[in-house]
């Protein structure tokens, strides 16, 4: 082994290993075929109070559809802890050095990978948590090496294995009081500009989170996993408390949508610089808080890779912080003429009505005002649907096929006839949250109905008060679905969707389900997904089949499920209670169905199921 010699300022001279790989610059060979190495390239930090021959780091990372594997070596002497965030998963190495590397975008559930310190952090697009989203197990190869292997993905479920628990330590959760970081002093302290909370901040002082795995349901009556929605088997206080909302912003009025654009009263003044931003960190939601100076005026650009904060009347300094939340990845300052740049880089792609909302407040103290922006993916449009789009264009009549008709050779034209079923009634109240599921369901119906008879559509409704179609649920969901007799165009089925509270962070928005029942139901929950997300800004989670439910199994027409938000999720379950969020998923179904209706995605003329599927 060669000796490098590094001569210190204080004239001590220091010889210091350096590897084989490290000479040749060549990574260890890799281990599968579909493997990628991290380089490692960074000099490494001096360690001064022993020699380490060791190494951690360089893994081996390869993905499988959500999944991403990352394998280290582990050399003998080497030790580790495991600690599962809401930003990721973090190693804490004692007996070797670790190798300083960054690296973006490693794997398809792993956006970001970072090491170097003692530490090596596999930042994830999800929070982690002590059993979900992750495991990590070691195994030992043909060769006789030992390697740990960590899984990754927002469907996995187990954490550590009971070899590896004892070195699983809890973390302190990103969670703080969203209204002491708006209050706090104007001067943050240095520690700000490198994202790391303050001491004495808010997030310091959030409380850690209980490292107790969730207490297991009670037993209960076996439930046909193919007849029920997605959601619909979630309990209310069988999986650990609900998460609490997220703040709104102060003085937030919902009718009046987020600025894009915006100047602070006063005059500026040259020379007035940009202190670093103030973080509070929320479950499902970050608030940012930037202090300007008077005359500031300020422009917010959204786009797929976060906001874009444009500045005039204010320096800046060129810094970053990083690591900072779910919702937040980074932010950092450029100076530009006449201003500065500011960059928020979120975890999924913000739009000009949703990922965000702000607002200019006046000064706490001081003369500076605050621009407080919130990230999170679940943040929807809230404001008023406009006059002109509650209005639902005519739909024309359809052609009867009625066996007079036929020997009149005429053709007779009715009303295009539409079931909608909202979800659950009675004593089936489905998920429970922010809103109770078979409450929310009725009042869209109710919504979409109006808006459809007003443009000439002849709507049924599978329930129009709060009650079940039958005590049995397999009865009651065939129930429904049969009510698309022959002359009905389509059967559009609405419900809220819920997930355990451990894994709540991980659903929010819109997704439509479709089975195989009717050629044409994909083209339908295609039509519904795209229009009520164009109407709601909601975060989209596309179309789903992968599950056969009975209400749309059982339908002969062609059939589709909107899942109009998560009940469970701290901000989604905030938009199901604003009526202007209801109003706008109302409007994104009824147009959806016009859509399909005129479009002819839709069974076709009375007494034709139109070619149902099996």
């Amino acid at each position: 082994m060669k000796r490098s010699a590094i001569l210190l300022s204080s004239g001590l001279l220091l010889a210091l290993p350096v590897t084989a790989a490290a000479q040749s610059g060549v990574p260890p060979q890799n281990v599968g075929t579909a493997a990628q190495q991290i380089p490692a390239g960074t000099p490494v930090p001096l360690n001064l109070t022993g020699m380490q021959s060791a190494t951690f780091g360089s893994p081996r990372i390869s993905s499988d559809g959500s999944s991403t594997r990352v394998v280290f070596d582990l050399l003998p002497g080497v030790a580790y802890t495991l600690s599962p965030t809401f930003s990721g998963l973090r190693l804490d190495v004692q007996g070797a050095r670790v190798l300083p590397s960054v690296a973006a975008r490693v794997g398809s559930s792993v956006t970001e990978y970072r090491a170097g310190g003692g530490q090596v952090t596999l930042i994830t697009p999800f929070p982690l948590s002590m059993t979900e989203g992750w495991r990590a197990s070691e195994a030992t190869l043909a060769t006789g090496a030992r390697v740990l292997i960590v899984e990754i993905s927002p469907t996995l479920s187990g954490g550590a294995s009971p070899a590896l628990r004892g070195a699983v330590r809890a973390s302190v959760p990103v969670t703080a009081d969203a209204q002491a970081v708006l209050n706090a002093p104007l001067s943050p302290p240095p520690s700000e500009a490198t994202g790391a909370p303050p001491t004495g901040s808010a997030a310091a002082r959030a409380p850690a989170a209980s490292s107790a795995p969730p207490a297991p349901a009670p037993a209960e009556a076996p439930r046909a996993v193919d007849s029920l929605p997605p959601g619909d088997s979630v309990v209310p206080g069988r999986s650990g408390a609900a998460l609490p909302p997220a703040p709104a912003l102060p003085g937030d009025n919902t009718d009046i949508p987020s600025q894009l654009s915006g100047r602070v009263g006063g005059q500026s003044e040259a020379g007035q610089l940009l202190a670093p931003p103030r973080i509070g960190k929320n479950p499902g939601q970050t608030r940012v808080v930037f202090d300007l100076p008077p005359g500031t005026t300020y422009r917010l650009v959204p786009g797929a890779a976060g906001l874009r904060l444009e500045l005039a009347g204010v320096e800046a300094s060129p810094q970053q912080g990083q690591n900072l939340s779910p919702e937040l990845r980074s932010w950092r300052f450029d100076p530009v003429p006449g201003g500065a740049a500011v960059t928020l880089t979120t975890a999924t792609p913000t739009s000009e009505r949703s990922g965000w909302r702000a607002e200019l407040l006046p000064p706490a103290s001081g003369t500076r005002s605050r621009l407080v922006i919130d990230l999170s993916p679940a943040l929807a449009d809230l404001s008023p649907v406009p006059p002109s789009q509650r209005v639902i264009a005519a739909v024309p009549p359809v052609p009867g096929t009625s066996g007079l008709a036929i020997l009149a050779l005429s053709a007779s034209y009715v009303k295009p006839r539409v079931v909608i079923d909202p979800g659950h009634g009675g004593k089936d109240g489905g998920a429970v949250g922010s809103v109770v599921e078979k409450q929310v369901t009725l009042d869209v119906a109710l919504r979409v109905r109006d808006l459809l008879r007003a443009a000439g559509v002849d709507v049924v409704l599978t329930r129009d008060t709060d009650r079940a179609l039958h005590a049995t649920k397999s009865t009651d969901l065939e129930m429904r679905a049969g009510t698309g007799t022959p002359g009905t165009q389509l059967f559009v089925s609405i419900h809220v969707n819920a997930m355990e509270a451990r894994t709540a962070l991980r659903g929010y928005g819109v997704e439509t389900w479709w089975n195989p029942n009717h050629p044409l139901s994909s083209t339908l929950a295609s039509v519904l997904q795209r229009n009520v997300v164009g109407m709601t800004g909601a975060f989209n989670q596309g179309l789903k089949s992968g599950q056969s439910l009975s209400v749309l199994r059982n339908s002969r027409i062609p059939a589709a499920l909107v899942e109009i938000g998560y009940t469970s999720h701290p901000v989604d379950g905030q938009n199901l209670r604003d009526s202007n969020y209801l109003d706008r998923v109302a409007v994104g179904i009824a147009q959806g169905i016009r859509e399909a209706l005129v479009s002819g995605v839709a069974a076709n003329g009375v007494g034709s199921a139109g070619g149902a599927g099996k």
